[in-house]
């Protein structure tokens, strides 16, 4: 699956009980899907406990949120309680844990890892991080290797990213977080620029003399 693209829809059983269409589940909303490897496993339990403390975040930023894994309803569950134990007391997880035991979601998305197996020699899916906008087109993946746990501030980081550069000509230079200067895009031309961003525009001087590092705060602060 390619950025830009519309991302596959389908039907799973879901931890809340009944199927979610997945199309319909996120109309109107930003998305995003986490995937991983397998129930009952440590990196695992520790990444959906930090997701679910993050969950207003999430919702702050206007997103709908899903887990996947191939396991099935039941076990997804019965792992619950093991990952709200392991949060601050009284948080709970909620969000959907969606159920792929046949690896169709899996496929579609191409999420599944080569190197990790269930006990029957089957590929088990990866750490994958699938962020959808609200035209249901793929904005951002990541995938990381199931030794690998997911750093959720990065993530917000990112979706910080995607939803200021949708908005604004603008883009987001290397450890960019909320709050720090923005980068005028290349396509845009100095005259248009000085429109657009009325705060002001810094120009940094490189040896080759171009004029494309153009610095401007964040314009939507």
């Amino acid at each position: 699956m390619k950025l830009g693209e519309t991302v596959p829809d389908f039907v799973a059983d879901s931890s809340e009980g009944g199927a979610v269409r997945f199309h319909h589940y996120i109309d109107g909303y930003w998305a995003i899907l986490f995937s991983h490897p397998n129930d009952f496993t440590p990196v695992c339990t520790t990444e959906l406990a930090s997701l679910a403390c993050l969950l207003p975040e999430f919702h702050k930023r206007g997103f709908k949120v899903l887990a996947l894994s191939c396991n099935d309803v039941e076990s997804h569950k019965a792992w619950i309680k093991d990952i709200e134990s392991y949060m601050p007391e009284g948080a709970k997880v909620q969000f959907p844990i969606l159920a792929d035991p046949d690896r169709e979601v899996a496929v579609k998305f191409g999420m599944l890892d080569p190197d990790e197996k269930d006990s029957s020699g089957v590929p088990l899916t990866a750490r994958a991080v699938f962020v959808i906008g609200v035209d249901k087109k793929l904005k951002l993946s990541i995938l990381y290797p199931a030794t690998t746990g997911r750093n959720f501030s990065e993530v917000l980081r990112v979706i910080d990213s995607l939803q200021l550069t949708a908005k604004y000509s603008v883009a987001t230079p290397v450890d960019w977080k909320t709050g720090d200067r923005c980068m005028v895009i290349p396509t845009l031309s100095n005259e248009a620029a000085k429109e657009k961003f009325p705060k002001g525009i810094e120009t940094i001087a490189v040896p080759s003399g171009k004029d494309y590092i153009r610095l401007t705060p964040q314009p939507d602060l």
